[in-house]
């Protein structure tokens, strides 16, 4: 497929089909993602893959979360059990873990190549006929989750990303022109 249209068609997705993704696939597509600038090559990612069983770990972290959260015990049961189904429906989830550098400018420029290297692995895997959506939703922050990722104090979780294949791919949302967004400076 042509990159541009790529990038153009390329969606968001929450509803997967409940089949599995090839471990193969990943670590393949995981491989070339890694492939973006990185200012002092400083590589801070790494990557946490949880499929088949090992979701349920997470499913059950999630509806913790969430019946913690809601005061009413019947509400509290019922939010928690479409957290778990949620979580159980995800195919495969892949944890985007970078190392935070104590320096605000390398911290920022990882922050930015560890983003590059989602949206990269998003288009391959689009192109793939595999479909994802990158979350960072608090449970991101719990210790709960962080220890069941085996995330280290001084590592950041930049995204959670839902993998699997579509069972529901969104429209398209429109996009402000960057015509519209553009300034140009040619006078010094």
């Amino acid at each position: 497929m042509e990159l541009a249209q790529l990038i153009r068609d390329r969606r968001s997705v929450h509803q997967f089909e409940d089949r599995p993704v090839s471990m193969e696939l990943v670590k393949e597509l995981l491989d070339t993602a890694v492939w973006v600038p990185n200012h002092k090559m400083t590589q801070p990612w790494r990557f946490v893959i949880v499929q088949g069983e090992g979701r349920r770990r997470l499913a059950d972290i999630a509806r913790s979360g969430a019946e913690k959260r809601e005061r009413d015990p019947e509400k509290s049961k019922e939010l928690g059990q479409k957290f778990y189904d949620r979580f159980m429906s995800v195919p495969m989830f892949v944890a985007v873990v970078m190392t935070e550098n104590t320096h605000p400018v390398v911290w920022e420029e990882d922050y930015a190549s560890t983003s590059c290297i989602i949206h990269n692995f998003s288009l391959l895997a689009w192109e793939q006929g595999l479909g994802l959506v990158w979350e960072t939703y608090p449970l991101l922050h719990s210790p709960e989750f962080r220890e069941a990722l085996g995330v280290k104090p001084g590592e950041k979780i930049i995204g959670s990303l839902h993998l699997g294949y579509p069972a529901k791919v969104p429209a398209a949302q429109s996009r402000i022109p960057a015509a519209e967004l553009l300034t140009i400076i040619d006078q010094a």
